[in-house]
């Protein structure tokens, strides 16, 4: 992918401030162990960003980041993502295979309890069924990228998809905070919470910022948890679109022009989890070392803080109150539904 001269100027001022957030968030940390980084970099980052939006309305200026924007998003995203690829190195091909392997069971219990949550509570709300498909799917399988992957091919308007991805951010936020202290209350542990955390948390940076702050192996558990969750997003996809074709085809309706999604499957598996697995067998194959493991773990947990000071510099606490009751609702109750069936699932299969 080429990268204009411009494009990292413009980006410098936001990725700037999402390190100088992350730096003041990991020494709180450090000062507060229990607390650890990536909480406080949520809430820092979150008054910082409210401050900055409160700045440019009382200067007259659009609601937004303004230049910050480019930088924050790269910052919440690309960031996040090459965090993900340096936590391969803690792992090896035998590890990953024997925890995807056990919990299969739990993450399929999840994903049908949320889709089929999603399309009955979805009724009783009066939520749209595109809406509440986007909102199952993000909850059930991978927050704002399963969103993204859906959108096309359910013809989701932008307006659902907003609410959707505002309903998920939320949840989000929610678990970095909650899910921890529900660890330690029900005295999970590192495998177990690790688990839990990789079926139950939407998005894949609150996934490794809920683990985090849990503990290493916890985090370990659940990025192999998230990326065999991930690949559930496939199956969907191709099941949706068959179902948007025959529906199509029902209503005599354009019968030759309905979702194909062939080619575009094999681009939905994200690329840093592909990057994952080749640190995992790098790793495995001792080309990377073990004695390099500590220091990479210690820079994705820097990279996940940062991450997380520019999520929480995104927030924009307007869009999530015009999001609506309803459809927030919605994405609630499936949390907490694929929370419980996470636990409930592992204490069935016995992984507690």
């Amino acid at each position: 992918m080429h990268v204009s001269r411009q494009s990292v100027a413009a980006a410098l001022p936001g990725v700037a401030l999402a390190v100088a957030v992350g730096v003041v968030a990991t020494l709180v940390g450090r000062a507060v162990p229990v607390v650890g980084g990536p909480v406080p970099a949520v809430v820092l980052g979150a008054v910082v960003g409210w401050l900055v939006r409160r700045r440019r309305q009382d200067d007259g200026g659009q609601r937004g980041l303004g230049p910050l924007q480019p930088g924050v998003t790269f910052s919440s995203s690309r960031v996040l993502q090459f965090a993900v690829v340096l936590l391969g190195a803690q792992l090896s091909i035998a590890e990953v295979l024997r925890i995807g392997g056990e919990t299969l069971p739990v993450m399929l219990s999840t994903l049908v309890v949320c889709l089929v949550a999603a399309w009955g509570i979805g009724r009783l709300l009066r939520v749209s069924g595109p809406l509440r498909t986007l909102i199952g799917v993000g909850t059930g399988i991978c927050g704002a990228s399963a969103i993204a992957a859906v959108t096309p091919v359910i013809g989701a308007v932008s307006a659902d998809v907003a609410y959707a991805m505002s309903t998920i951010f939320l949840c989000n936020i929610a678990a970095v905070f909650v899910f921890p202290l529900v660890g330690h209350a029900l005295g999970l542990s590192q495998h177990a919470f690790g688990v839990f955390a990789g079926t139950a948390v939407n998005d894949t940076s609150s996934v490794v910022a809920t683990a985090t702050v849990y503990g290493r192996q916890a985090t370990d558990t659940a990025v192999v948890v998230k990326l065999v969750r991930t690949l559930m997003i496939i199956p969907i996809v191709v099941g949706l679109a068959g179902l948007e074709a025959r529906r199509t085809a029902r209503t005599q309706l354009a019968p030759d022009t309905g979702p194909r999604p062939g080619p575009r499957v094999f681009r939905l598996v994200p690329w840093f989890l592909v990057g994952f697995l080749v640190v995992v067998l790098l790793r495995t194959t001792g080309v990377l070392p073990a004695d390099a493991a500590p220091g990479f773990a210690a820079a994705a947990t820097f990279l996940i803080t940062v991450a997380l000071a520019a999520i929480g510099v995104s927030t924009d606490f307007g869009a999530l109150r015009r999001a609506g009751f309803r459809p927030m609702l919605l994405g609630i109750a499936l949390w907490v539904l694929v929370a419980g069936t996470s636990l409930g699932a592992q204490a069935v299969f016995g992984l507690l």
